[in-house]
C-alpha cells in the first residue's frame, strides 16, 4: 500500500516538473531548461513571424518586379529576363540547403537567422546604393536608354546577397518557430499544427503589402525609394527579432546530421552477410534516459537491408562503442526518414515549374494589359499577384477554422487530414490554374490579331484574376503542407535541412522552368516558329501553359501512387521498441 502511495506521489510530481518545464532537449537563452510559463509557444513565435513579415515583403516587393525591372531599366528581351529571374528565383530557394545544414550542425537557429538578416540587410542597403549613388546609377539620362555596366554589376551583387541572406534565413528561421512547441506536451503539440497555416498567414501578408505598397512606390515614385523603405522594414524587424532573445527555446547544434546517416550506410554494409534477428526486440537501441537529442523511433519494416546496422553481432562491449560498426534502431530509422522522402519531393517538383510562372510570365501578361480602374488609377503589373496571396490567406483560413475541425469529429485524426491528402489538394487546384491561364491567355492573343494597334490594353487586366486566385488557394494547402511535411517528417536532428527541402523543390521547379523554357524554344524554332518570341504578342504562352497542365496531371497520378504508400515517421512514446504500424498512417504522424 505504502509503495502504491509513493508511486502515485512520484507520478504526480513527475507530471507537475513536465507541466512547469521542458524537457524536449531544448534550453532558454541562459543555457538552463526553460521555464514552459515564460518561454516558447505563442509568445516566442510572434516576434519570430514578424521578421518573417518584413522579410516576405521585401522579397516580393523585390522578386515580383524583377522581370519588370529587367526589361525597362536593364533592357533585356523577355525571354532572357525570364530566365535571369528563374536563375535568381532558384538560387535563392536553393541556397538554403547550404544554410539548413550550417543551422543544424554547427551555429543553431538563432545565430544562423541573426548573422543572414545581416546579410540580407546589407543586400538591401548596396540595392539603395545603385539608385542614389551618382556613380552607381543606372544613367544620368531620362529615359534610359543603356544602363551602365557598374550599375548591372552591382544591381545583380546586391540581389545574389538577399539570395545568401535568405539562405540562411529561410530555413531557419521557420523551423526555429516550429521549435517553441513542445512535441510531446498534447496542448502545444496542437498549437503547432495551427503554427504553420498562421506562419503562411503573416507571410501572404507580407506577401500582400510587397505587391502593392512597395510595388505601387516602384512605379509612381522610384525604384530607389521603394529599396530604401525595404531597408528600413528589414532593419526595424531585425531589432524586434534580437529583442524576443528572452522568450525563444534553443536547440543546441549536434554536429553534421549527415555523419550518422553514414555511420547508418557502413555498418550495414559491413554485417550484410548477418541474418536477421526474428525479433525486431532483438534490435540495439538505448534507453530514453540515454537519449540526449531528439526522440526515439519506432521500428519499421521498410528496406528491411538498413536495419543489419542494429544487429548486435558479439557481447563485446566495444562494438556499442563503436557507431561505425552498430548503429540505434533510430539511427537506422532517421536514415530511412530521409530516404523515404526523396520520391515525394521528386514528384512535388512539376508543382513548382508552374509556381514559377506566376513570379514571371503571369506579370508580364499583366503589363500587356487594361490596368485602370477608376479614375485614371493604374494598378502596377506586379500588384497582381496580391490576389495569390488573397488567395492563400482564405485557404489558410479555411482550412484552420473549418476543414480541420470538421474533419478531426468525422475521422477522430489530430490533423484533421494527413499532410500528404493537403499537398495533393493544392496539386488539383494547380491544374486548374495552367488551363485557367491557358484559356486567358488564347483570348488575348484573339483580341492582339483583331486589333495589332491596340494590341490586348482593351483587355482588363482581371482577365487574370482566376489563374491568379486559384494558385493561391492551391498553394495554402501545397505550400503550407510541404513546409508542415518536411518539417514533421525529417529526423529532428535536421529540421533547417528539412524546411530547405520545401524551398528546394520551388528553386529546383525554378531551375527546371528555365530548362523546359530553353528545350522547347529550341524544339518550336527548328519547326517554323518558337513559342518564345521577343515579347507576348509573337509568343504562344498558350501552349506552353496547356503544356505545364497536362504535365502537372500526369505528375499528380505518380504522386498519388507514392504517397499512398508512404510510412510516417512514427516516434516512441514507451520504453520498449515497439512498430504502431496501423497508428502510422490514421495519424498521418505520430510526431
Amino acid at each position: 500500500m505504502e509503495e502504491r502511495k509513493g508511486s502515485a506521489k512520484s507520478n504526480k510530481v513527475a507530471a507537475e516538473n513536465q507541466e512547469k518545464w521542458v524537457y524536449d532537449s531544448s534550453v532558454d537563452h541562459k543555457g538552463n531548461v526553460p521555464l514552459r510559463a515564460s518561454t516558447g509557444v505563442w509568445k516566442a513565435s510572434l516576434f519570430i513571424v514578424a521578421i518573417e513579415f518584413s522579410e516576405r515583403l521585401s522579397y516580393f516587393g523585390i522578386a515580383t518586379s524583377l522581370i519588370i525591372y529587367l526589361t525597362k531599366v536593364i533592357h533585356e528581351d523577355l525571354k532572357s529576363a525570364a530566365k535571369s529571374v528563374n536563375y535568381w528565383a532558384g538560387v535563392t530557394t536553393l541556397i538554403p540547403f547550404f544554410g539548413g545544414f550550417i543551422a543544424d550542425a554547427y551555429l543553431g537557429r538563432f545565430s544562423t537567422v541573426l548573422v543572414s538578416s545581416i546579410i540580407y540587410l546589407l543586400g538591401l542597403i548596396l540595392l539603395s546604393m545603385s539608385w542614389f549613388v551618382p556613380s552607381l546609377k543606372p544613367c544620368d539620362t531620362h529615359p534610359c536608354l543603356e544602363p551602365r555596366k557598374i550599375h548591372e554589376v552591382v544591381f545583380f551583387l546586391a540581389i545574389y546577397m538577399i539570395s545568401i541572406g535568405t539562405g540562411g534565413h529561410k530555413p531557419s528561421l521557420e523551423s526555429f518557430g516550429a521549435d517553441q512547441f513542445d512535441d510531446d506536451h498534447t496542448e502545444e503539440r496542437k498549437q503547432k499544427m495551427s503554427y504553420f497555416n498562421w506562419w503562411n498567414f503573416g507571410l501572404c501578408c507580407g506577401l500582400l503589402l510587397g505587391v502593392t505598397v512597395v510595388v505601387y512606390v516602384q512605379d509612381h515614385v522610384s525604384w530607389g525609394v521603394a529599396d530604401i523603405v525595404l531597408m528600413a522594414v528589414m532593419g526595424t524587424s531585425l531589432v524586434i527579432f534580437i529583442i524576443g532573445r528572452p522568450f525563444y527555446r534553443y536547440r543546441r547544434p549536434t554536429g553534421s546530421p549527415l555523419t550518422p546517416m553514414l555511420q547508418v550506410l557502413v555498418a550495414a554494409i559491413g554485417k550484410r552477410k548477418l541474418p536477421y534477428p526474428s525479433d525486431p526486440a532483438q534490435l540495439y537501441e538505448i534507453s530514453q534516459s540515454e537519449k540526449v537529442h531528439g526522440r526515439l523511433l519506432c521500428h519499421t519494416n521498410k528496406l528491411k537491408f538498413l536495419d543489419k546496422a542494429a544487429i548486435i553481432s558479439t557481447e563485446n562491449s566495444a562494438e556499442k562503442q563503436n557507431p561505425w560498426t552498430l548503429a540505434t534502431v533510430t539511427k537506422v530509422e532517421e536514415m530511412k526518414l530521409v530516404l523515404n522522402i526523396i520520391p515525394i519531393w521528386l514528384a512535388t517538383l512539376p508543382f513548382g515549374m508552374c509556381v514559377a510562372q506566376a513570379s514571371t510570365f503571369f506579370i508580364k501578361q499583366g503589363v500587356s494589359m487594361n490596368r485602370s480602374i477608376a479614375n485614371g488609377f493604374e494598378i502596377p503589373p506586379a500588384s497582381i499577384y496580391s490576389l495569390a496571396a488573397i488567395g492563400m490567406i482564405i485557404s489558410v483560413t479555411f482550412y484552420e477554422k473549418i476543414l480541420v475541425p470538421v474533419m478531426r469529429r468525422t475521422t477522430g485524426n489530430e490533423r484533421g487530414i494527413n499532410i500528404l491528402q493537403r499537398i495533393g489538394i493544392g496539386m488539383l487546384f494547380l491544374i486548374g490554374t495552367m488551363v485557367a491561364a491557358a484559356l486567358v491567355e488564347k483570348k488575348r492573343l484573339g483580341i492582339v490579331e483583331k486589333d495589332p494597334l491596340k494590341s490586348s490594353h482593351s483587355m482588363s487586366v482581371f482577365w487574370l484574376a482566376p489563374q491568379f486566385v486559384i494558385i493561391g488557394f492551391g498553394d495554402g494547402f501545397t505550400l503550407v503542407g510541404l513546409q508542415e511535411y518536411f518539417y514533421d517528417q525529417v529526423p529532428d536532428s535536421m529540421r533547417s535541412l528539412g524546411i530547405a527541402f520545401y524551398l528546394g523543390v520551388i528553386g529546383a521547379g525554378n531551375f527546371l522552368s528555365s530548362l523546359l523554357i530553353t528545350a522547347i524554344d529550341h524544339i518550336t524554332e527548328k519547326r517554323g516558329k518558337s513559342w518564345f518570341g521577343k515579347d507576348l504578342n509573337s509568343s504562344r504562352l498558350d501552349k506552353f501553359y496547356w503544356l505545364l497542365a497536362c504535365m502537372a496531371a500526369a505528375n499528380l497520378c505518380v504522386y498519388v501512387f507514392l504517397a499512398r504508400r508512404y510510412s510516417y515517421k512514427n516516434v516512441q512514446k514507451v520504453a520498449v521498441v515497439d512498430c504502431y504500424e496501423g497508428e502510422e498512417e490514421k495519424g498521418g504522424s505520430l510526431a
